[in-house]
């Protein structure tokens, strides 16, 4: 019995400049957070010649080529696995489609359960790499790297995208009295509304690919604010980091007329009335988690779920995808 784990992850400047159509042209930067809410996957041999595949969807088939979950069919074909008499399960503690990047932490979780039933030791850089390849490469989804590389590091991680594919990665420079104040200070609720990250993607990769003026100068902006947020955090200044999440939402907004709608509009502006700072929807958009940084937490607390949204807490992770258990 193999058991790993993957985290999710809350992103915390520069997001949308991680998609290959962006960065190729003009380098990606962004900051993420690994939380500790997390995708598990077992995998353990049975006594039967077909692969067992439980996820949302129970699949029992013969060969991996007649597995029909694309990522598990490409991740085995990648390894280079054919035994059939394999059981494979997938949990989460948190929803698909809800904005913290949950088919990366899948992908990573899947590879490393792979590796270590193939005895195989995989550094987090490698594995990020082979989980992009799979995602964006082999299956064609419009999304960024970002998920698969926070996943894979774990920790509060800076993360520049540069134009031949290269991913640097490095651990933000931040004191621990701030750590620990972002840790207390930053609230998630959920908004109740799940949502395709690829089909919302879709249309800014589109632009970018046609070198839609007002979408590259929105990135443009975006990334120049990941670097503002990565130095109002190395320097403790909390008050200016919210401050740059709420001009952030502001400019994501802009990129699809799919970002937002009435009701996440309605509570954006409960919260900054409540004791938030600034915020913003965590994902492509269109749903998902609303993430705050606040200076009330206690009034923004109760505002929201007055409103009706649930809250979700949580913690850093600082371990990355990793294998929990082996026998």
């Amino acid at each position: 019995m193999i058991i790993s784990r993957s985290p999710l992850r809350i992103s915390l400047g520069g997001g949308g400049t991680d998609l290959p159509s962006y960065y190729r042209e003009h380098e990606g930067f962004l900051i993420a957070a690994a939380i500790d809410k997390y995708v598990y996957l077992t995998l353990h041999q049975t006594f039967v010649q077909e692969l067992i595949i439980k996820y949302s969807q129970l699949e029992r088939v013969k060969s991996v080529a007649q597995v029909q979950h694309p990522i598990i069919r490409e991740a085995l074909l990648m390894l280079g696995v054919q035994e059939t008499n394999l059981e494979l399960t997938s949990m989460a503690d948190i929803p698909s489609g809800t904005g913290l990047g949950s088919s990366g932490s899948f992908t990573t979780a899947l590879l490393k359960t792979l590796h270590a039933y193939k005895k195989n030791l995989i550094h987090p850089q490698e594995l990020a790499e082979q989980a992009c390849s799979i995602e964006l490469d082999r299956l064609k989804e419009p999304i960024g790297k970002q998920d698969q590389y926070i996943a894979a590091y774990g920790g509060i991680t800076c993360f520049r995208f540069h134009a031949d594919d290269k991913v640097e990665a490095w651990p933000l420079k931040i004191s621990q009295e701030t750590l620990y104040n972002l840790e207390d200070n930053l609230l998630l609720f959920f908004t109740g509304y799940s949502r395709s990250a690829s089909s919302i993607l879709k249309e800014q990769d589109d632009q970018s690919k046609k070198k839609h003026g007002d979408m590259i100068q929105n990135l443009h902006f975006v990334k120049d604010l990941g670097y503002k947020s990565k130095d109002a955090l190395e320097k403790g200044d909390l008050h200016e980091f919210g401050r740059l999440m709420n001009v952030h939402w502001d400019h994501k907004k802009k990129r699809s007329g799919s970002m937002s709608n009435n009701h996440i509009d309605d509570w954006y502006k409960l919260a900054l009335k409540s004791g938030a700072v600034g915020g913003k929807l965590i994902g492509a958009g269109g749903g998902g988690f609303l993430m705050f940084y606040a200076e009330d937490k206690m009034k923004l607390r109760h505002a929201m779920i007055g409103a009706g949204l649930t809250e979700v807490r949580f913690r850093f992770d600082f371990e990355g995808t990793k294998i929990v258990t082996q026998s």
